[in-house]
């Protein structure tokens, strides 16, 4: 996946998310904890990629790592 695609992926989300959360409609806590995992996975791929490229390697050997650890980082 380039960087242009993870970027694409992200915006999609994003939509998905306000969608989810507009007025007077009920959020799906269900499909808003999937959508926020996933961004925060397609953030943390994009970290990746840009920091091997920053360090002279290969970013197509980013991947994509489990929810679980990706929102235990701290901010």
């Amino acid at each position: 996946m380039t960087d242009e695609e993870i970027l694409d992926r992200i915006h999609e989300l994003v939509d998905d998310e306000h969608e989810l959360r507009r007025p007077g409609d009920p959020v799906d806590d269900d499909r808003m904890r999937l959508l926020e995992e996933t961004l925060d996975q397609c953030w943390d791929l994009l970290r990746q990629r840009r920091a091997k490229r920053e360090f002279g390697q290969n970013p197509d050997d980013a991947t994509v790592r489990d929810p679980r650890t990706v929102e235990g980082y701290q901010q």
